[in-house]
């Protein structure tokens, strides 16, 4: 008996991609970001006239950041917290930047698992993080996607880091409130948070803070509000409160919910929100700048060669690392 073959999907053309998403088409809208995520050239030429149509219909959702230690809990307060901003008649849109997931190949697809009842609900959409590798690869498909899922009619984007490291700077750098989630135990906890980490924290959250461990986060609460005298804020509107909750019993989402439009509130009437939106804004356009110059190096054939040649002199120790990039930007036509 013959196999027939599968019938090849059409090829979606720029008014397509414009008009599925703006209709909220759940399909289009995943091959549309599957677009913006490529990197072949052609389809990122595409995926920017595609962006250029919606980009009428963005900037209107509230973007929101969440991060954490390992075994904050993000996965289980996230699946709650969706849920409950859909009980409240919006559209939840959930996106992960995760720069080491070319190692570990998107670890959010074990996140999504865990969020059962989010991923399975009309009104929210889950996105695994591109394995790109790069964190400026990372950092333009994740701000791009955010601008699909926009147009698409999602209203609270929540951006979760699911990497360590650098991944907390991306996303603090393209949402409009940052909430650090934090573990009822204070003192080793304390010692192992960057001081940089806190201090891009607009919202503390002490989860888990039910049964056994209530009274051990209200503890770690005091030390955490200690440790935010001696940090400088981020906004000269706001100071950051530290709250407790539960994201398993949904336990105090109510009051985190609302600091959270709080914070948005404060900042919309003082023009800040308006100036930090323009700023990411001139950020990611020098971002995107950045990358496609180290790509161009990196392919560049005259680099490469020359790259060869100075790899062996830096093993011997004939040249330093300075003069040898010195040599390669000169390769590349640059006089440094």
């Amino acid at each position: 008996m013959a196999i027939r073959a599968l019938p090849r999907r059409r090829r979606l053309s720029v008014e397509d991609h414009v008009d599925g998403v703006l209709a909220g088409n759940r399909t289009i809208v995943g091959r549309t970001i599957s677009l913006v995520e490529s990197d072949v050239a052609a389809h990122r030429d595409k995926a920017q006239q595609v962006l250029l149509g919606l980009l009428p219909h963005t900037g209107e959702a509230h973007r929101i950041g969440i991060t954490g230690v390992p075994g904050v809990g993000k996965s289980t307060f996230i699946d709650q917290f969706g849920l409950n901003l859909i009980d409240d008649g919006h559209k939840v849109a959930v996106l992960a930047v995760d720069p080491t997931s070319s190692l570990s190949r998107g670890s959010i697809l074990g996140d999504k698992t865990r969020m059962e009842r989010l991923s399975v609900h009309d009104s929210a959409f889950i996105r695994p993080s591109p394995t790109g590798g790069s964190l400026g690869g990372v950092n333009r498909k994740t701000r791009e996607t955010i601008l699909v899922c926009e147009a698409a009619g999602y209203n609270r984007i929540l951006v979760e880091t699911v990497g360590v490291g650098q991944s907390e700077t991306l996303v603090a750098g393209m949402v409009d409130v940052f909430v650090l989630l934090m573990l009822p135990g204070a003192g080793d906890e304390l010692q192992g948070i960057k001081r940089g980490i806190m201090e891009r924290a607009d919202i503390l959250a002490v989860n888990k803070a039910d049964g056994d461990n209530a009274n051990r986060a209200k503890l770690a609460g005091t030390e955490y509000r200690r440790a935010l005298h001696y940090l400088q804020a981020r906004s000269e509107h706001w100071t950051p409160p530290v709250l407790h909750i539960s994201g398993l019993h949904n336990i105090g989402l109510d009051s985190l919910a609302e600091a959270i439009e709080d914070h948005r509130r404060t900042l919309r009437d003082s023009g800040e929100l308006a100036a930090t939106r323009q700023a990411q804004q001139k950020q990611w356009t020098w971002d995107m700048v950045e990358e496609r110059l180290i790509e161009e190096l990196h392919g560049n054939a005259s680099v490469a060669a020359r790259a060869a040649t100075l790899d062996a002199d830096l093993a011997a120790g004939r040249t330093t690392p300075t003069l040898a990039a010195v040599e390669m930007l000169r390769a590349f036509g640059i006089e440094a």
